[in-house]
């Protein structure tokens, strides 16, 4: 039995971190879910989603708090400390990148959704779901190919992401001939493809802790 293994049976069994882990991509992805029904929805109910999407940024954001007081608070946790730090701050990051690209949506008063904007809000939330598959193997650390499968397929699909906004952004700029649309439709996309970064980055912060437990 290697000294990880050793460590990991002997320390308490988590009650803290790990819900907060859960609730935190439980939430994750729930968000994503209403981005993406958000510009599949006609205008005029697009509100009710961009309402909701505020409500679940808060509570990610509450999470990430509570996660932050729970490490002030406790000597011993189930994995390094940099590393529940890093998660649960990358999480958040890709919630605070959704709900950017939703709020320029209702700011800049985005009318027309292009397939473009729908196929990113259709990545991050496949990358999301794929966060909440890792974060669930997160508990025992038995599963640890399963968290480095769900890592991999969140980096193919960051750099989908990366080719969708390429494109994207080159048809804006040859076929666009209003500057202010330009804009509107680059600063969206642009909050998308972070979202897809940041989605990228939880991937990192998972393989970095399977590393070290393998």
């Amino acid at each position: 039995m290697s000294l990880n293994s050793i460590f990991q049976f002997l320390v308490p069994k988590d009650k803290k971190f790990f819900p907060l882990f859960e609730q935190a991509s439980q939430n994750l992805i729930l968000l994503a879910e209403t981005l993406h029904e958000a510009v599949n929805a006609p205008k005029l109910e697009r509100e009710n989603y961009f309402r909701k999407i505020e409500e679940l940024e808060a509570i990610i954001e509450e999470i990430t708090h509570k996660t932050h007081l729970e490490l002030s608070r406790n000597f011993i946790t189930p994995f390094d400390r940099e590393d529940i730090f890093a998660l649960v701050k990358s999480m958040d990051d890709v919630a605070d990148y959704m709900h950017g690209a939703a709020s320029r949506m209702r700011l800049y008063q985005v009318e027309k959704i292009t397939k473009s904007i729908r196929k990113l809000t259709e990545i991050n939330l496949e990358a999301c779901q794929h966060i909440g598959a890792a974060i669930k193997e997160l508990k025992d650390l038995k599963n640890l190919k399963a968290i480095a499968d769900a890592c991999k397929k969140i980096n193919k699909l960051e750099s989908k992401a990366d080719n969708v906004f390429d494109k994207a952004v080159a048809d804006i700029f040859e076929n666009e001939t209003d500057a202010k649309n330009i804009i509107k439709y680059k600063e969206v996309l642009s909050a998308l493809e972070s979202a897809s970064d940041k989605c990228k980055s939880v991937a990192n912060v998972l393989e970095s802790v399977v590393v070290k437990h393998s």
